[in-house]
């Protein structure tokens, strides 16, 4: 899965219909370039993919030559709420992703995230779990095994992390 996807569909959802300069623009304001290492080249080939893809329709403006805005359809609805659903509650070890799926979490009902990052945590947990087992199974270099505790210690942090944040949204705070 890709940050990029996901949140070029969660912009052009965002808005209705957008054209390259719109969604380049509005992931610039959440500064996506730093924590997700979009370029403005790629949302661009992004846009064009996934409208080859038919998760987009295309529209020329007319008053604009060479403008063309995007919408989002079904097929694009259905994999934008995959890639959402999936990027909340599995863990992967590439940021981006959980990153784009937090800026996107108002595309979900309060309940549904919430449910989502509950199942999260039990898979870090569960993560963190088997890396102790195969950090004691055979006997490996130091730097080895700092790797797996700096592994462990992802997991657990981040857990945590995501069980403060169910914890301020079901008191009705901020979640993020």
């Amino acid at each position: 899965m890709s940050a990029t996807r996901l949140l070029v569909l969660g912009v052009v959802r965002l808005h209705g219909q957008a054209h390259g300069y719109l969604v380049g623009s509005e992931l610039e304001s959440w500064e996506a370039g730093q924590w997700a290492g979009l370029r403005s080249g790629s949302i661009y080939h992004a846009l064009r993919q996934l409208a080859k893809e038919g998760l987009l329709d295309t529209s020329e403006v007319h008053e604009w030559p060479g403008r063309v805005d995007y919408a989002i359809n079904a097929k694009g609805e259905a994999q934008f709420l995959e890639l959402l659903t999936n990027a909340l509650k599995v863990p992967d070890r590439r940021p981006e992703l959980l990153n784009a799926a937090l800026v996107l979490l108002p595309a979900l009902p309060e309940e549904e995230a919430i449910a989502l990052l509950k199942e999260r945590v039990l898979a870090l947990e569960e993560e963190r779990a088997q890396i102790m087992v195969a950090a004691q199974e055979h006997k490996r270099p130091r730097n080895v095994t700092a790797l797996f505790a700096l592994r462990a210690a992802q997991a657990a942090s981040e857990a945590a992390w995501i069980r403060d944040l169910i914890g301020r949204w079901e008191r009705g705070e901020e979640p993020v």
